[in-house]
């Protein structure tokens, strides 16, 4: 019904988001990694809705996977009880069933249809055709997100580890295809080879007799090259990707998965140029492995979406994204954190996004995956990490081990943000360091890390009037730089109608052009990337680095290209746009890799 969708944010932002927005046509992502607070969920949603509640306890035989299963089982109920709801409800202003067709994109036949309606006389024939077009209301998606990075062995209450299905990851994956959803799971974070041979034993993952799918797999990716490698190995096992998510490396909430200086641009013009290309030859591969294996095929090509998200802000921007680069739709996140209709933020931390300022986020070392983490300075889990620095007592108390991947210390992993890794690593550092900047550098890295598995999932918890465990109610919050211009809270409608361009909250913000933003973040990621080799460059930083550059700059050029057919309504934005390339890419020129020649 909709060209956006709301991607997952973090482990409780969006976890019940569904409930607030698939009766109105809006789809969405749950996070389904955080199984402990799911359960909590479980048991609130069920006593708000009076449905049936059973606790599924932890440990109990595959306790992970069954609490899932239960929460999206659900919410599946839940949507569909709320749908049916706005279906009987009469057309009228304010109404619920009014608001539906309202919040559709412009030029949507069903609005149109709505608007004919409700311009009819009462009488027999509206009320036909009232009903015909009420029959017509369709719920958003209800898809889950599964971060492939977070697969830590699990271990039995005797402490043995226990088989591969009982990782996170595949666990989590497995209470997907147990439920009765019919939606898409999300693949984000890179490859997981025993995650990725694990979907084909659901059927439901797998053509039916016409060549159907139930449940389908969307792939969150950086680039063209990433979607090819992951569809094929996909595709090898008899599994289609319905859906390539392109997300922008560095202009993005959560984690950041920079490229080699590869834009948004350049990277939805390949997608644009080899999307034929590729379907073609992910379905005539699915179609081989799946007749060789003797099940049913898909009987023609099915459908492949390409999305894009990362930084959208306006109207204009979102439009020429699916105009120019011809997308199946976009994803809006960060902007909803100030949409309490639609998100889980508690109001501490929603009063501290009215008021941050650009420089309030920023991309961190917090996760102790290693991967760059977007942040806010604000936020009370910051303030809590730096306190307990002051304090001596860094690092946090790990209850869940989410994300315990670290064996250098102990033969079962533990976390590089818990108290006991910290403690150990510094007592390290302190041993073994004589150079007090070395030693400073290096244990403020240590101390970097932040407790995710709390405190991306505690402002969930606050806003239901729910209790965190342990007492730990510190929340961490991980926008997008793109949050820093949306200073006030709106209604869902108003949020819609940004997006379609029917009102503008960004009106009178000077906010740069989301490839400006996304280019102005890769040239200070290179930046940081030749202080951190200048000492020691060696033959294959060198390459990389050249590659990086080349890529910004080829990148500039195409965006050079564009400048015209984005902003032919609007002389004074595109003076601005080129403006800002031009600094960027002079900018990028002046900086000489070492024994590297000038950049002509």
């Amino acid at each position: 019904m909709h060209s956006f969708h709301i991607p997952v944010m973090g482990l409780g932002y969006t976890i019940d988001t569904p409930l607030k927005v698939a009766h109105l046509g809006i789809s969405s992502v749950v996070s389904i990694i955080e199984d402990e607070l799911i359960e909590r969920m479980r048991a609130h949603h069920a006593t708000l809705n009076d449905e049936p509640y059973e606790a599924i306890p932890k440990p109990s035989p595959d306790h992970r996977a069954r609490r899932i299963t239960a929460y999206l089982d659900l919410l599946q109920r839940l949507v569909e009880r709320n749908t049916a709801r706005v279906r009987a409800t009469p057309l009228a202003p304010g109404s619920e069933s009014a608001l539906y067709f309202e919040l559709l994109p412009p030029g949507s036949p069903l609005q149109e249809q709505y608007r004919q309606v409700m311009s009819m006389a009462p009488g027999p024939e509206r009320e036909t055709a009232e009903e015909a077009l009420r029959a017509r209301i369709t719920p958003g998606a209800i898809d889950v997100n599964i971060m492939a990075k977070i697969d830590p062995t699990n271990y039995g209450p005797d402490g043995v580890p226990l088989p591969d299905e009982f990782c996170d990851a595949m666990a989590a994956f497995r209470g997907f295809a147990n439920s009765t959803l019919s939606s898409a799971v999300v693949l984000s974070a890179g490859y997981n080879p025993r995650l990725y041979n694990y979907i084909a034993q659901f059927a439901d993952f797998l053509p039916d007799a016409e060549g159907k799918l139930r449940k389908k797999v969307i792939l969150k990716v950086s680039d063209l090259r990433s979607a090819q490698v992951q569809g094929r190995l996909l595709a090898k096992k008899g599994v289609w990707v319905s859906e390539f998510r392109i997300e922008s490396g560095l202009n993005c909430g959560g984690h950041a998965f920079a490229t080699d200086g590869l834009l948004m641009g350049p990277i939805l013009q390949d997608f644009a140029e080899h999307r034929s290309a590729l379907a073609r030859e992910l379905y005539t591969t699915c179609n081989e492995v799946l007749a060789g294996q003797g099940k049913a095929v898909f009987l023609e090509l099915p459908p492949q979406r390409i999305t894009a998200q990362g930084g959208i802000g306006t109207a204009a921007e979102d439009r020429f994204l699916r105009e120019h680069y011809a997308l199946d739709g976009t994803g809006w996140g960060s902007p909803f954190l100030l949409v309490p209709e639609a998100t889980n933020v508690d109001e501490a931390t929603l009063v501290q996004l009215t008021h941050a300022c650009p420089e309030d986020f920023f991309l961190s070392n917090a996760s102790p995956l290693g991967v760059p983490f977007h942040n806010f300075r604000p936020s009370s889990s910051e303030q809590q990490r730096l306190a307990r620095i002051a304090k001596g007592r860094p690092g946090s108390p790990c209850y869940k081990e989410f994300l315990s991947s670290n064996t250098e210390f102990t033969e079962r992993p533990i976390c590089t943000a818990s108290r006991q890794y910290q403690h150990l690593k510094l007592q390290q550092l302190r041993a073994t360091l004589t150079d007090p900047v070395a030693l400073a550098r290096e244990e403020a890295a240590v101390m970097d890390k932040d407790c995710l598995c709390e405190g991306l999932g505690a402002g969930a918890l606050l806003k239901a009037g729910l209790s965190p465990a342990h007492k730990l109610e510190a929340v961490a919050i991980c926008p997008g730089p793109n949050t820093a211009y949306f200073s006030q809270v709106v209604s869902l409608r108003t949020m819609v109608d940004h997006i379609y361009g029917r009102t503008d909250l960004l009106a009178g913000v000077e906010r740069p052009h989301m490839f400006i933003k996304e280019l102005g973040l890769y040239v200070d990621h290179y930046k940081r990337e030749l202080e951190r080799c200048a000492s020691e460059m060696n033959a294959k930083q060198r390459r990389r680095l050249t590659t990086f550059r080349d890529n910004l700059l080829e990148g500039m050029r195409h965006y050079g290209a564009l400048v015209q057919s984005a902003f032919a309504d609007a002389a004074q934005d595109a003076e601005r746009f080129r403006a800002a390339l031009e600094h960027q890419a002079d900018e990028v020129r002046a900086l000489l890799l070492p024994d590297a020649q000038p950049v002509a």
